[in-house]
């Protein structure tokens, strides 16, 4: 097994980690309940994706194979709106979730980087997926920033 490969999978689940604790803590500055819903969501999806990255590089590491990956679909937005005047330092918010932007476009890359990479079909499709996930995170956060800056709530859509 290549050891840039295991390298690159131990990089990328540093990145989940980060990510997930990141959100883990931004869900706790943000004083909306759809606001901290979003980001207690996007902090479990990604210990979902480092506990599949775990099982990649057990599997790779034992069996030299790749882990079959369906992927994982975001949870459904609350159906109500609730006005963004309960988090009282908006600034801050926006500032969380532009941050929050950055980390999921740096994910999305990694990941699409690695598809681009691995010859093996089942960890392209994976890696792509990855890709994918971390794509749509980053749509619904850029959602959640113009609905919170231009209407003022909390809002995002499950593609």
């Amino acid at each position: 097994m290549s050891t840039t490969l295991l390298d690159a999978i131990r990089v990328v689940k540093e990145n989940e980690r980060f990510a997930s604790k990141s959100y883990a803590e931004a869900a706790k500055k943000i004083s909306n309940p759809i606001g901290y819903e979003l980001f207690c969501q996007l902090s479990e999806f990604e210990k979902y994706h480092l506990k599949q990255l775990i099982s990649l590089e057990k599997s790779l590491q034992e069996k030299g194979n790749f882990i079959n990956y369906d992927g994982k679909a975001f949870p459904l937005p609350p159906k109500f709106a609730i006005k963004a005047a309960l988090d009282p330092d908006k600034k801050s918010v926006m500032m969380i979730i532009t941050e929050a932007l950055d980390l999921e476009k740096l994910a999305e890359k990694a990941y699409a980087d690695l598809a681009a990479q691995v010859t093996d079909s089942q960890g392209h499709r994976m890696f792509l997926r990855l890709s994918e996930e971390e794509h749509n995170h980053y749509r619904i956060l850029t959602e959640a920033y113009w609905t919170l800056s231009d209407l003022g709530v909390w809002k995002w859509k499950r593609v």
